[in-house]
């Protein structure tokens, strides 16, 4: 369970109602199943040791005890096996039937959770038969033990940090305050759900989002098996549909109509980072449930679920173009809010024919649009020098000649040698300082127009040079209003593809389509026979390794180890994990060196959950030490693998 990762599993067995001896056999051997696959909790159906639809059967002693010899013979199956498990099952308690989740683990059972909300409306009538559970959890005799019995009760594992599973019957989680509530206030940090759900039109897409929305709203795991095929078809259908969520998101589901079992890994270092940042998730001052121990072998967890490759770039077509239109939108209101309040009478955009001052220019022009104003007053600056090839100069014209925008040129490289003569540096010695005085006379230039127009500087750089600090400090890192500042490279690619795509300018739609093909570059080194000699990610990396990094560090606060468990899975067939490594440890280092350069950044508008604004969402001291990182990625062993 290194990680935090823990494999579960809901299973859909084959039963037939009120053949409990057939049901606990095929029981049995979907725990043989999930324990060979290493699942660690396994979750099965409410009542499915005799079936949901026993209807009065329910009323007859011969199948409770039977029921309750079972459950007992179920426990007993678990001996020997590293795993939780959760079956329903009716049990009769003083006088009173319940419907109940039982909790087996190591031969025993240990906890006895009882059905809060009981349905008795359209198709369900369980009151006839059942009695609401307790309000609270007590202690009875069970198998000779002392085991909790009622609602609410937390099974904390011992072995693993945080693994807190907690129980709810079906019609809990469909009620207005299901219990699983209280659960994940006092610290389940997984809820399991042993149901029986009819299938009716369009019920699949509904069950689907709620058990979504809950595992999204309680920040948590939410383990959901269902009844399937073998319960009685008189009146009603079961699908088996079942469903295993992460916050929000669904990690697995069953086919229905197929009564099987599926697994995935819940991620519950995740999920107790979400809690952690999440401020409205009060934890509870008083805790009052039940706590029961339970024991599992802390041991790896293979991984069968995958991590977005491109984190912050949708898969879906569908998505990213809608998420791409937003993006757009987002940022030129921004840009637009802050115009219209400077009284700013230009925006002045410096152009090189590269994807930021594309996506830059671009946004400013729709900003211009949402006023109502002429794009004349758009001065694009090209400033060609040292590094400048033809294709991106020319590139860069014919846009700000399409948008509509005025096109300055203003050559600096006159400027650039008085400045390498006054202060020492010898032309033909071609490094940081060679490099450096280009990006900052461009700056200069790009705030005295500025200042000469009553306009403003719009910032080009992106979320991504931002993170590995690939920007010349008070050169192309200063602006006035910076639009791409939390737009990562990954994304950027795609919203110029989005506007490309978009427009009905064939010529424009030319020259972006050309801008996405060209390498990405400072362009401040000279190019060989007039092509561009400096490639950003031959010298700082891949911008789509960089970019998982990014996400899965400051998303979600994991280690450099998990970042690269999970890099080199989801990268296996573009990257060695040597190159993985390198890369990773290039970013951990820059990361944290480059903070300075984030700690006084202009202002921009955050697009994604991800931001490094120093007024927002990364407050990090510009001093802070790498030291614990690196020390993980030492850890890191290249020949053992995941």
């Amino acid at each position: 369970m290194k990680h935090g990762f823990v494999k579960v599993a809901a299973a859909t067995p084959d039963i037939r109602v009120a053949d409990v001896k057939f049901n606990t056999e095929q029981i049995c051997s979907a725990i043989e199943e999930a324990s060979d696959n290493c699942a660690k909790i396994l979750v099965f159906p409410e009542l499915c040791v005799t079936g949901y639809t026993c209807g009065d059967l329910f009323t007859q002693d011969i199948l409770l005890k039977e029921a309750k010899e079972a459950l007992s013979e179920i426990a007993e199956y678990t001996a020997g096996k590293d795993i939780l498990v959760f079956v329903g099952v009716p049990l009769d308690v003083d006088g009173k039937l319940y419907n109940v989740a039982a909790a087996l683990n190591e031969g025993k059972v240990i906890g006895l959770t009882t059905k809060t909300f009981l349905p008795n409306y359209g198709e369900f009538y369980e009151m006839r038969q059942f009695t609401p559970g307790p309000e609270t959890a007590r202690y009875i005799s069970f198998g000779g033990e002392q085991v909790p019995f009622g609602p609410q009760i937390l099974f904390e594992a011992d072995e693993m940090d945080n693994l807190i599973v907690a129980a709810e019957i079906c019609e809990d989680v469909w009620s207005p305050v299901p219990p699983s509530i209280r659960a994940a206030i006092e610290g389940a940090t997984v809820i399991v759900n042993c149901s029986a759900s009819d299938e009716t039109i369009g019920k699949d897409t509904y069950r689907r989002e709620l058990i979504s929305g809950q595992s999204a709203r309680l920040i948590s795991g939410y383990v959901y098996a269902n009844a399937g095929e073998g319960e009685s078809t008189t009146d009603l259908v079961f699908g088996g549909h079942n469903i295993i969520a992460e916050n929000g998101a669904i990690l697995k589901q069953a086919r229905r109509y197929h009564n099987d079992i599926i697994y995935s890994e819940l991620d519950i270092q995740r999920i107790i980072s979400e809690r952690r940042r999440n401020t409205t998730f009060k934890t509870a001052g008083e805790h009052s449930l039940i706590k029961v121990p339970f024991h599992i072998i802390n041991e790896f967890t293979a991984l069968t679920r995958h991590f977005p490759k491109m984190p912050f770039v949708p898969v879906n077509e569908r998505v990213r173009e809608k998420r791409c239109e937003e993006i757009l939108t987002i940022q030129a209101t921004g840009l637009k809010k802050r115009l219209a309040h400077t009284k700013s009478k230009t925006a002045v955009v410096g152009i090189s024919g590269g994807l930021d001052s594309t996506l830059a220019l671009l946004v400013t022009a729709r900003a211009f649009d949402m006023l109502g104003r002429d794009k004349k007053d758009i001065i694009a600056v090209t400033m060609p020098c040292f590094g400048t090839t033809d294709r991106t100069y020319q590139n860069a014209c014919e846009m700000a000649r399409k948008v509509g925008a005025t096109l300055m040129e203003v050559p600096i490289g006159e400027a650039v040698n008085i400045h390498f003569r006054d202060i020492g540096q010898d032309p033909e010695c071609h490094d940081v300082t060679y490099e450096n005085s280009q990006a900052r006379e461009r700056t200069q230039v790009l705030m005295d127009i500025a200042n000469r127009t009553w306009g403003m500087v719009i910032g080009t750089g992106d979320m991504s040079e931002l993170a590995l600090g690939w920007a010349t400090y008070n050169g192309d890192h200063m602006s006035m209003y910076g639009v791409n500042a939390s737009v990562p490279k990954t994304l950027v690619r795609h919203l110029v593809k989005y506007a490309a795509d978009e427009t009905e300018d064939r010529e424009l739609q030319k020259v972006l389509y050309d801008v996405l093909d060209t390498p990405v570059s400072p362009e401040l080194l000279p190019p060989k026979d007039g092509k561009i000699a400096q490639k950003t990610e031959d010298l700082v990396g891949p911008y789509e390794l960089h970019d998982f990094f990014l996400y899965y560090m400051l998303r979600f606060g994991y280690e450099p180890s998990k970042i690269f468990r999970l890099a080199e899975r989801e990268f296996e067939d573009d990257y060695d994990n040597v190159t993985i490594l390198k890369w990773l440890e290039t970013f951990c280092r820059r990361f944290f060196s480059q903070q300075f350069k984030r700690s006084c950044l202009p202002d921009g508008p955050k697009v994604g959950t991800v931001a490094l604004s120093p007024r927002g969402d990364w407050r990090m001291p510009s001093d802070a030490c790498v030291d614990v990182w690196m020390k993980d990625l030492g850890n890191i062993s290249l020949t053992d693998g995941f």
